[in-house]
């Protein structure tokens, strides 16, 4: 198969792109998210038709937040858009005429970066994202496994603080609310509130208190040598290299991959997730370690990721 189409549904604006079996994009285009479920699926297949105007596609592969069922047909249910049971391949096949899949966009991202990015060479794969939230795929033995029913992967939720923290999924103590975007916020505004004189320069970028600070805050802050902020990054570090070592156990990969936008700081984030990693792997004195490795397809791995599993099929 040649050309298609991934297809990246953000909460602000919905990407689409036109990809080679290279995974190089050739095209794109974006339109705003729509607040409704039938207006989304409208914004989609227009950015399908756009994107498409100028190239010969023959699938489209979709990302969607949330869990798709194992048929890759149906968003069973999505918390960030009112969609329960939403039949996303057939309306938006209706709408352009061409044969679509449907996949959780962390999913995606995780087949995009095993194909095409940090996972080339390897054959068991872990890949997380540290974004808003956390979201997970599992690739072992070349495939991406998604379980009977077509969830698997969803570790933002495993819980790993009985009676913790709220999540908006409806749980309470998820990994999500310790290692994300959202959490690293957290943890800097709390500290920032506690100890003020040691978080000049980063209440400094905002409008001076705790509650204005923002992650683009706390990533500058840090780079600039903050205190507070950089042990806001080492408390998600810890978070997340702990997380790791307990799917190590689960899964045993060669590598896993860190992606979403906390990812993007590079060994500032990755160097104590990977010490924090080696510190909680059972056994780990004595067994392979597997190589904790940034994305490197940053925010278009969910777009690649969508459009070569429409190739497939």
């Amino acid at each position: 198969m040649g050309l298609t189409i991934g297809v990246d549904i953000g909460g602000t604006k919905i990407a689409a792109g036109v990809v080679d079996e290279e995974g190089a994009i050739r095209g794109t285009c974006k339109v705003p998210t729509p607040p409704t479920p039938e207006a989304l699926v409208d914004a989609i297949a227009e950015a399908v038709r756009t994107v498409s105007a100028d190239h010969e596609v023959e699938a489209v592969g979709i990302g969607a937040a949330g869990y798709v069922d194992d048929k890759r047909a149906t968003v069973l249910f999505a918390p960030n858009v009112n969609w329960r049971h939403e039949a996303l391949k057939d309306k938006v096949e209706q709408r352009v005429g061409l044969p679509v899949v449907v996949e959780n966009d962390a999913n995606a991202a995780a087949w995009g970066e095993y194909r095409f990015g940090a996972g080339q060479g390897h054959e068991d794969v872990i890949c997380i994202t540290l974004g808003t939230g956390l979201g997970g795929g599992v690739i072992i033995g070349n495939k991406l496994r998604r379980g009977r029913f077509g969830v698997a992967g969803e570790f933002g939720h495993i819980r790993v603080v009985p009676d913790g923290l709220l999540c908006g999924c409806g749980s309470q103590g998820c990994w999500e609310q310790y290692a994300s975007g959202r959490a690293l916020v957290r943890y800097a505004r709390q500290r920032a509130a506690a100890t003020p004189e040691n978080a000049a320069l980063l209440l400094g970028l905002g409008d001076g208190t705790p509650a204005r600070i923002e992650g683009k805050h706390v990533s500058q802050a840090a780079r600039s040598g903050d205190p507070v902020a950089i042990d806001s990054f080492r408390e998600l570090a810890r978070w997340a290299g702990a997380g790791l070592a307990d799917l190590a156990s689960l899964f045993d990969p060669s590598a896993f991959i860190v992606g979403g936008g906390v990812s993007d700081e590079g060994d500032l984030v990755l160097d104590p997730i990977r010490k924090y990693f080696r510190r909680w792997l059972v056994g780990g004195q004595w067994r392979p370690h597997a190589q904790v490795l940034a994305a490197q397809l940053g925010g278009k791995a969910g777009l690649v990721g969508a459009a070569d599993l429409a190739r497939q099929g």
